[in-house]
């Protein structure tokens, strides 16, 4: 068996970029459905023309035909995709789910999945997907996993299989969550407090001393980006962040205020004037946002 034809659930960032990825490993059959293609003006949709990718009204047109769906969308998401879907998998196609979100969120896509005849693939991405591409290392889990890794062998992307069981290589993306997304909402916050108080230099010299890094400016000013323009994406991502860690016993404290910041931080990264949100300059992003910190809310979406 082979995969010719594989169709995109979702076709924002990482779906454009699988796309791109896989055009180039020499697959040319490649559909996809994105809510956004309702506007034929949207980014998803003028990205879909510019790839020459049959764009579909459903995400069930897009997987009845395919031998693999690729499930990418926010993780809010992530269960009404696979449900979406579900009608047209009777033709048994994997379905690889690479979307960020709990263990208990997995498993109730696979079983969404398994009883509709498709073959759920659980994929926990461990990296930022833009420098990587299609070759961002994914931990796989679930019963299809290692036959997975086998076909997709010629696209050349990283994959491990994890476990058997759905929900485990989850939990490890999950858990990293906790860390790297509150990262970004701590540095979003020390550094504006910094910048109003003049005392960034120092604060940066001191963090490079205390935690290592060859050029924390450019971490600082990376990190904040990040959640300035993708935000809403990582808030959903953050509240199955919590989730998985209420699972565990455990009040998610930290997880469910780095979701609030991360939906501060695209609200505020959407009233920002392009030049600014696109420099490279700490500062002149930090004088930016702070002037748009100070002024009301309208909304965790910015609208």
């Amino acid at each position: 068996m082979k995969l010719h034809r594989v169709a995109l659930i979702g076709f924002g960032e990482v779906g454009q970029i699988f796309a791109r990825d896989l055009r180039a490993a020499g697959l040319s059959r490649l559909a996809a459905f994105d809510i956004a293609f309702e506007s034929l003006d949207s980014p998803q949709s003028k990205a879909a023309r510019s790839q020459e990718i049959t764009v579909c009204t459903s995400a069930g047109e897009a997987a009845a035909q395919a031998d693999l769906v690729i499930s990418a969308v926010t993780a809010g998401s992530a269960l009404a995709a696979a449900q979406s879907a579900a009608g047209h998998l009777r033709h048994a196609p994997f379905f690889l789910d690479v979307n960020s979100v709990s263990p208990s969120t997995k498993q109730a896509a696979d079983a969404v999945v398994k009883q509709a005849g498709g073959r759920y693939v659980e994929a926990a991405v461990m990296t930022s997907v833009p420098p990587h591409g299609i070759r961002s290392p994914m931990l796989l889990g679930g019963r299809y996993a290692e036959t997975f890794i086998t076909l997709a062998a010629p696209w050349g992307m990283r994959l491990t299989a994890f476990s058997p069981e759905i929900g485990g290589a989850s939990s490890v993306k999950m858990c990293r969550s906790v860390m790297i997304k509150g990262l970004e909402a701590l540095t979003t916050e020390c550094m504006l407090a910094a910048r109003h108080y003049g005392v960034e230099k120092q604060v940066l010299a001191s963090l490079a001393d205390t935690l290592p890094h060859e050029d924390w400016r450019s971490l600082a000013r990376y990190m904040i980006s990040r959640a300035l323009l993708h935000g809403r994406r990582r808030a959903e991502e953050m509240r199955e962040v919590a989730k998985t860690v209420q699972e565990a016993g455990i009040e998610p404290m930290l997880a469910a205020s780095t979701a609030t910041r991360q939906d501060w931080a695209f609200a505020r990264g959407r009233e920002l004037q392009a030049d600014a949100l696109a420099s490279q300059d700490l500062d002149t992003l930090l004088d930016a946002l702070l002037t748009v910190a100070r002024q009301p809310a309208s909304g965790p979406s910015g609208g």
